[in-house]
């Protein structure tokens, strides 16, 4: 492990005794620069306010908490938690444009009602060692810090920072009582306990460690906290942040998926920005670290086309629109290319300002950031290379028709599913054969049941089904034999995934061989078995379009009207099944039912060919 911020945090701390003043963005009280804004933005932020005058904020009761345990639903609490936090980012944002007071009664409101929680984390966050079962209701003794209290500190702490003097003509009592709140519940937990997410020794870190560690300097630095209580903080953030990078390779690739990358290497920039701010550039060195630049390239390179993006694990496909931060982290590490695919996508977005977003800084970040976004030059084309991602398993080939994309690591992605050797394939931007994502998370999505969960299982990939069993999860359940290439119209990458399916498959050997060619996908699946029997294979495949046997030829599927599925020889029987779409998370993204092709091959050994 190298502890590249660990060292130059004390290097700076040897150097200096004080650190910069953190004023990342002008204040409410510096009207020139607010009305120096886009009458654009000017509007919408007022806008986006209004709808918030008078807001009603929910009361969080002891049964809602209890709700997590009892039923398993987590969507019910937070988002009666989350939608304050929005109205709260929305009013502060419309007082910050207007300046008149016209809503600051409001925020005084939504600033007690945060106060006013019992607790901050959220009920399946609720609990002090990781892996272990969620206590029912918060210990206000002992508060819990995770993603959302410190992302709660965070906002009080911006809504602080922008509107201190206009909260203090009304009370002192307002901002004090941010202090208090913040100071309890999250900044003397984090100096005083351990969680496991700040990273000890070899355990494994994921999106969680940097994502609390950037919201903690947010707070620690937007509020007015001693000079010491600041060193210890930057510190303990700077050798979690070590933390986190220890567990991604050279290559940058967030095993999470595109999704989590907003959570991970954005929030990987942000601390860096942070860090640079107060320091006065001591860590500016960092920007053009390759392990951090291959982390802020990793999401132009899943990207496929307009909103979808190669998944797995519990990414969706419909990751969200690149954007402010992206920007940022390219412009910041010279990467011409992601700044302006985060320029173009950003252009592309239409709901502006982050009305889905929880975080005040990031919505604040684009006030001040949108019109250089804007500006940028978006004509060029934006070049999407080949890549293969050692780290993670993860090979994705395009050429001008196609992005193709294979997993073949392991099952033990942070987020799992059981997907080794699954393929999934785009033509012109749409999806072909594709990754499902994952459910409404819910009490089973992070238990012992999760492989319970349909989404997760290997049936539900495009990936064999080997004498009626499927893949397991693990470390040990894995592909190996793994040789790439890539050429000019693709490339091709074989792998034998027999080891990621238990002994009750009996396969001695299972090699997948994924080809794409200028014309389409070729799959050539090969396997025999160990006690030198024949045992049933089933191959499946996820389609977005509805499949439908040509009238033509036994042995070909038509994909609505998108493409073709082949096999090279005649299959025993092939079934295709309707999967409804009925849970909101899925919804998201998928609009219409998926279908599953289920083909019974012969034995041996069979070719796919999809156009």
């Amino acid at each position: 492990m190298t502890n590249l911020f660990k060292e130059i945090s004390e290097q700076f701390l040897r150097d200096s005794h004080s650190f910069s003043p953190f004023v990342p963005y002008p204040k409410a009280s510096e009207r020139s620069e607010w009305e120096k804004l886009d009458s654009e933005t000017l509007n919408e932020l007022i806008k986006r306010g209004e709808t918030f005058l008078g807001f009603d904020y929910p009361y969080l009761k002891a049964t809602d908490f209890l709700e997590f345990s009892r039923t398993g639903n987590r969507v019910h609490y937070e988002d009666k938690l989350f939608i304050k936090r929005k109205a709260l980012d929305a009013l502060v944002l419309a007082e910050c444009t207007e300046h008149s007071g016209r809503f600051t009664d409001d925020i005084v409101n939504g600033i007690f009602a945060i106060c006013d929680e019992t607790a901050w984390q959220l009920p399946a966050h609720n609990s002090y060692i990781r892996n272990s079962p969620q206590l029912v209701l918060p210990d206000v003794s002992n508060p819990v810090i995770e993603l959302f209290s410190c992302e709660a500190a965070s906002v009080l702490a911006t809504a602080y920072y922008l509107l201190k003097d206009e909260l203090d003509a009304i009370s002192p009592f307002i901002c004090s009582r941010i202090i208090y709140e913040t100071k309890r519940r999250v900044i003397i937990p984090y100096l005083t306990k351990h969680f496991w997410w700040m990273g000890k020794g070899r355990e494994e870190m994921c999106n969680w460690t940097i994502w609390c560690t950037q919201n903690i300097l947010l707070t620690a630095f937007l509020l007015p906290f001693p000079e010491n209580v600041r060193q210890k903080i930057f510190k303990k953030a700077c050798a979690s942040t070590d933390f986190f990078l220890k567990d991604y390779g050279d290559d940058g690739c967030c095993d999470e998926g595109a999704q989590y990358y907003r959570h991970a290497g954005l929030c990987l920039f942000q601390t860096l920005d942070i860090l640079c701010r107060i320091t006065d550039d001591y860590f500016a060195s960092l920007w053009d670290n390759e392990k951090i630049k291959n982390i802020a390239l990793y999401i132009l390179n899943v990207h496929v086309d307009d909103k979808y993006y190669i998944n797995f694990a519990d990414c969706s496909p419909v990751a969200g629109r690149a954007g402010t931060r992206e920007y940022l982290f390219g412009k910041a590490c010279g990467l011409k290319n992601l700044a302006e695919f985060a320029a173009l996508d950003y252009k592309r977005t239409p709901e502006k300002f982050q009305p889905d977003e929880n975080n005040l800084y990031y919505r604040l970040q684009e006030v001040f950031t949108r019109k250089a976004i804007l500006s940028e030059d978006t004509d060029s084309p934006i070049f999407h290379p080949p890549v293969f991602y050692s780290s993670a398993g993860l090979w994705i080939a395009r050429n001008d028709c196609y992005t193709a994309a294979a997993k073949c690591g392991d099952n033990n992605d942070s987020h799992n599913h059981n997907d080794t050797g699954s393929v999934t394939l785009y033509k012109n931007g749409q999806p072909l054969l594709i990754d499902i994502g994952v459910e409404s998370y819910t009490k089973k999505t992070f238990s012992a049941q999760r492989y319970e969960i349909w989404t997760m299982q290997s049936d539900y990939h495009n990936l064999p089904t080997v004498n009626g069993t499927m893949q397991m999860n693990g470390e040990e359940y894995k592909a190996s034999s793994i040789v790439h290439s890539f050429t000019e119209d693709g490339g091709k990458i074989a792998m034998d995934i027999s080891g990621a399916y238990p002994a009750e498959a009996h396969l001695r050997e299972y090699t997948r061989c994924v080809t794409l060619d200028a014309s389409g996908l070729t799959l050539d699946d090969s396997w025999s078995f160990d006690d030198d029997c024949e045992h049933p294979v089933i191959l499946n495949f996820i389609t977005y379009e509805k499949p439908v046997l040509s009238n033509e030829s036994p042995d070909v599927l038509l994909i609505g009207e998108l493409g073709t599925l082949k096999t090279g020889n005649s299959p025993s029987h092939i079934d295709i099944e309707e999967l409804p779409m009925t849970d909101p998370r899925l919804m998201q993204c998928w609009k219409h039912s998926l279908y599953r092709i289920r083909i019974a091959v012969p034995c041996g050994g069979v070719r796919i060919r999809v156009s």
